[in-house]
């Protein structure tokens, strides 16, 4: 086009930019956005809107809000170019900084914060993001935002609130959308909802992805459902669907909780390169170690980690020390627990698994000599704590926790059921540890 003499104008090169966007070519766009000022377009919104989505785009966040703070006008597109690119490289206090200062938003300045905390694993704020947008006067929900926000409540547990957001999605006829319905199938295959996300996976029918398969699989492996998973790993092999590397994790996990079928897994782990030509990732091989060590299987679990064509994870010699935790393994427990100590030495996890497994062989020493190894370096074990969903809200309770705003209210509760259980009742004494009838 140039070299026949014809000028490009604001329009070409806002083309242009989506262009390289698409191609994820920076040094491409720099070029055209050099022509860009050399032709005397910078006053077209719409143009340096493309400008701004380049650089976002192609991870040059920098330069993209150099841009933008350049510009005398800026419109919704504009901002939610810049807050998109914020949140692809995972600042989101920055992305949401912005979101506070837009001086209007649409629905995608708001699906963008929520599916940026959700892949971010903020799924807390994902939720609450979305029950802010709710409130919003104007702004409804689409069907990005809906896939956005079931995958935090999935990994939330927060089944009330999906069920609502899948009304929503049902009534809107986002539920046609094979992102959404995905979500919802993770939603409740995360839940252990495990009847209904069966309802869900055949409902779908012949729109059924990978992605719907691995779910369901992931889904009835994770909830102990080991046989129903390898069935319906067998009969998507037999529909001629190809599998990828995460249904083989599925399918391996499945073995694990079918009550160790160690050659049946086996057997998927070898058929992974020889029959569909993909090689086992540090997953496949974490899973393999999982299924070996919790089968007893210690030595073979150890000799496939030597083995391994990378360096093992923590994942990886996690999961021996793990199988070493089941049948008392002392001596590869302190191999697992070596090289865990140079992966991860901040976490007070290993430790205690290993302290465990001393007492119960009676290493006395061992558990002492950790306990001072982890008081001299100042690792302590963070208190556990559980999500609970009332009320549509996620309350979060940490032991003898007295953080939560009705704390009053749940142990003057507790202490009412503690008060029945230590009463009569049918002749049978209740108390807190020991029944006597």
């Amino acid at each position: 086009m140039c070299r026949q003499g014809c000028s490009p104008n604001e329009h070409t090169f806002t083309f242009l930019f989506v262009a390289c966007a698409s191609l994820s070519s920076l040094r491409l766009g720099q070029m055209l956005h050099s022509d860009f000022i050399k032709h005397g377009c910078q006053c077209d919104i719409f143009a340096l809107t493309a400008l701004v989505n380049m650089y976002a785009k192609t991870g040059s966040v920098s330069l993209a809000r150099r841009q933008f703070d350049e510009m005398k006008v800026r419109d919704v597109p504009t901002w939610n170019s810049l807050i998109a690119g914020y949140v692809k490289s995972g600042d989101m206090e920055e992305a949401l900084y912005l979101f506070s200062k837009m001086p209007s938003r649409n629905v995608i300045s708001w699906t963008s914060i929520i599916s940026g905390y959700a892949q971010n694993g903020q799924y807390g704020d994902a939720l609450a993001m979305y029950r802010q947008l709710e409130k919003e006067n104007g702004v409804r929900p689409n069907q990005v935002t809906i896939a956005s926000v079931l995958p935090a409540c999935a990994n939330l547990g927060a089944l009330e609130a999906g069920q609502k957001i899948e009304a929503y999605a049902r009534e809107n006829g986002f539920i046609k959308n094979m992102f959404v319905c995905n979500a919802v199938l993770e939603l409740y295959s995360k839940c252990g909802k495990l009847e209904t996300a069966m309802e869900v996976f055949f409902e779908m029918g012949q729109r059924r992805n990978l992605c719907s398969w691995n779910t369901m699989i992931m889904g009835l492996a994770i909830h102990g459902k080991g046989n129903e998973a390898l069935s319906l790993f067998n009969q998507m092999l037999e529909e001629g669907i190809s599998p990828d590397d995460v249904t083989f994790v599925g399918a391996i996990m499945a073995c694990t909780h079918a009550g160790g079928m160690v050659a049946r897994g086996w057997d998927i782990f070898k058929s992974m390169e020889r029959k569909f030509h993909i090689a086992p990732k540090l997953e496949h091989y974490g899973c393999m170690v999982d299924l070996l060590g919790r089968a007893g299987n210690l030595e073979e679990a150890y000799d496939l980690i030597q083995s391994m064509p990378m360096k093992p994870d923590s994942v990886v010699w996690g999961a021996l020390l793990g199988g070493c935790s089941f049948h008392y393994n002392v001596e590869l427990a302190e191999k697992a627990a070596n090289f865990l100590s140079e992966l991860e030495p901040w976490n007070p996890g290993n430790y205690v698994i290993l302290s465990n497994i001393y007492a119960r062989a009676g290493r006395w020493d061992g558990v002492v000599r950790l306990r001072k190894l982890m008081k001299g370096s100042h690792i302590r074990k963070a208190a556990g704590y559980s999500f609970i969903e009332g009320g549509g809200r996620i309350h979060k309770f940490i032991v003898e926790d007295k953080s939560h705003p009705s704390f009053n209210e749940v142990y003057a509760l507790l202490d009412e059921i503690i008060a029945k259980c230590r009463s009569f009742v049918n002749g049978i004494y209740i108390d807190s540890d020991f029944v006597i009838e």
